[in-house]
Order: structure tokens, then C-alpha cells, then sequence
């Protein structure tokens, strides 16, 4: 199982599986985050937070534990 936390930078990935439960769940999918997105990975913080995202046409920066609770393919 592939998460979005083991992407490289410079890669595109689609979104496959969302884990978590309630509101953490919820927030990610507000923040456009669902199954089916492509994401283009765009830099990485030296420390691994936060990492810095490409999707439906915005920029968007998540911590290194929310990117773990999303699945990729």
C-alpha cells in the first residue's frame, strides 16, 4: 500500500483510498482530496513537513501525517 507520503517529487499520482475517520477524514475532503484525484507532488520540505501539492488547478500544502491517511496508486 502506497501513500501519498511516499511519493517522489516531480510525481503524479491518483488518489485511490481515503483512510481516517470523522473530522480528519472530512477535512481532507474538503480540501479536494477524493477518490479519484490527481495529485502532482511538488516539493517536499527539507524535514518531510509539509509537502507542497498540485490538484484541480490550486497549490495546496498537507502535513506528513495527513498525507499518510491517503492511498495512491
Amino acid at each position: 500500500m502506497k501513500t501519498l507520503k511516499d511519493a517522489k517529487v516531480g510525481e503524479t499520482v491518483t488518489v485511490t483510498r481515503l483512510h481516517g475517520e470523522g473530522p480528519v477524514k472530512r477535512r481532507i475532503m474538503d480540501m479536494g482530496i477524493t477518490k479519484g484525484v490527481e495529485i502532482h507532488v511538488r516539493k517536499v520540505a527539507p524535514l518531510g513537513d509539509p509537502i507542497e501539492l498540485n490538484l484541480r488547478g490550486y497549490e495546496l500544502s498537507i502535513r506528513k501525517a495527513d498525507a499518510e491517511m491517503i492511498q495512491v496508486d
